[in-house]
C-alpha cells in the first residue's frame, strides 16, 4: 500500500497515510537527534513520496521539533493545508510551575497557544492528549477540547498512552455530552510489545477508534542491527534485548532474509497489518534510515511468514484477557462454529454432562 493510498481514521472524516512521520528525533539539543537540515529533508522525503501526515509534540526536543516542522511550513506557502498536522500536550516545558502541564483548561489552553507559535500555524489536525491527569476529571479535559474545536484552533481529538479503562470513559463522555470525540489512539505496539492486545486494541476497535502504533521497531531491537552473537554497539543502557527478544528476533530475520526485505521493513509491516492499526507512526534521525523505513510500506508478507512471527511474540496477556479468548467461545458456544470459528465443549461441562 502506498503512502498516498490513504486511510479513514476512525469515525471521523480524516484520511491519513499508512505512515505517519514522527518527528520526536527533529532537533539536536541531547546530541542524539536530527539536526534541521536533515529533519527538512526528512520531511521532504516523506511529503514528496505522498505521506500527508505529520506527529510531533510540544516537548520534542524541549519545542524543537515544533518549531522546525514551523520554518519548513512557512517556507512553502499552500503546504500547510495539505496536511494532518497533530502536536501533543500535557507536559511541562516551565519547571516548578504547577499549571503548566497536565490536562487542565489552563494547561492545555497555553500550550496550545505556544505550540501554534512554534508551528507557525494557526490550528492543528490533531490535538493529542500525551498521557493521562490523574489529578484532572476527564470531563474538563474534553470540554476544554470541545472548546478549542469550537474555536477553528484544532479540528479533531486523540489520546494517548492511556489506560484502556480512561480512554474508553473518555470516548463514552464525549460520545454522551455531544462534544468533539475521540477519533484515533497513541499506542506502543510492535513485535516486542503485544499487551495492548489485551485491552487498548479491543477497545479502540468497539468504539471506532484509529491506531497509530508508536515504537514499532521497539527502540533499535527489530531495526536488524541485533542478532543473536552479534549485538549492536549503542550508548542508550536500556536497548538491550533479552533472551525472550532473542526468539522473536531470530524469526525476524529468517522472515527477512525469505523475503528480501530488511528485519525494520518486516517488523513495520507485521504492524501496519494488523486489526485496528491505521497509520504507524515512525521515526528515524538519518535521511538513509527513514528511506529505508518507508520502503517498508509496500512489504506484502505470506500468510505463513505472517504466522510464524505471530506465533513467536504471542504474548501473556492480563486477566481476563486470555480468558476471554480461549475459554469463554467454549462455554458460551460448546461445540457449536459461529462466526466462522469452531469451539469445543469445555471439559469440565463435557464430563458432567456424559454421567
Amino acid at each position: 500500500m502506498p503512502l498516498d493510498h490513504y486511510l479513514t481514521l476512525g469515525r471521523s472524516g480524516l484520511r491519513v497515510s499508512p505512515f505517519t512521520l514522527g518527528t520526536m528525533t527533529f532537533g539536536d539539543p541531547e546530541g542524539w537527534g536530527a539536526d534541521a537540515t536533515t529533519s527538512a529533508a526528512m520531511l521532504t522525503e516523506y511529503l514528496e513520496r505522498g505521506g500527508n501526515s505529520i506527529d510531533t509534540a510540544n516537548v520534542y526536543t524541549a519545542g524543537n521539533s515544533e518549531r522546525i516542522i514551523g520554518d519548513y511550513l512557512a517556507d512553502r506557502p499552500g503546504l500547510r493545508d495539505r496536511l494532518v498536522l497533530g502536536t501533543k500536550f500535557f507536559a511541562s516545558l516551565r519547571p516548578g510551575d504547577p499549571n503548566a502541564g497536565g490536562a487542565g483548561r489552563k494547561a492545555m489552553i497555553a500550550a496550545l497557544e505556544d505550540s501554534l507559535r512554534r508551528l507557525r500555524t494557526d490550528y492543528v489536525d490533531i490535538y493529542w492528549l500525551h498521557n493521562w491527569d490523574r489529578a484532572t476529571p476527564i470531563e474538563e479535559t474534553l470540554r476544554a477540547l470541545d472548546d478549542l474545536v469550537t474555536s477553528g484552533k484544532i479540528r479533531y481529538v486523540g489520546v494517548s498512552d492511556l489506560p484502556a479503562f480512561k480512554a474508553a470513559e473518555a470516548s463514552l463522555v464525549a460520545q454522551f455530552r455531544g462534544w468533539a470525540p475521540v477519533i484515533a489512539m497513541q499506542v506502543e505496539y510492535s513485535l516486542l510489545a503485544r499487551t495492548p492486545e489485551g485491552e487498548l486494541l479491543p477497545m479502540a476497535q468497539e468504539r471506532g477508534i484509529g491506531v497509530l502504533p508508536w515504537g514499532p521497531l521497539r527502540g533499535s531491537l527489530l531495526s536488524g542491527k541485533w542478532s543473536r552473537g552479534a549485538a549492536a554497539e549503542t550508548t542508550r543502557s536500556w536497548v538491550r534485548p533479552t533472551e525472550s527478544d532473542y526468539a522473536v528476533i531470530d524469526v525476524l530475520d529468517e522472515v527477512a532474509a525469505e523475503s528480501g526485505h530488511t528485519p525494520a521493513a518486516v517488523a513495520l509491516s507485521w504492524v501496519q497489518n494488523r486489526p485496528a492499526i491505521t497509520s504507524t507512526l515512525i521515526g528515524a534521525r538519518r535521511l538513509d534510515q527513514l528511506r529505508t523505513n518507508l520502503d517498508a510500506v509496500d512489504v506484502a508478507l505470506t500468510a505463513d511468514q505472517t504466522a510464524r512471527l505471530d506465533a513467536v511474540s504471542t504474548p501473556t496477556l492480563n486477566f481476563p484477557a486470555d480468558n476471554n479468548r480461549t475459554l469463554a467461545p467454549d462455554l458460551a458456544f460448546a461445540g457449536a462454529t459461529v462466526d466462522g470459528t469452531a469451539t469445543k465443549v469445555a471439559p469440565a461441562l463435557a464430563a458432567r454432562l456424559n454421567r
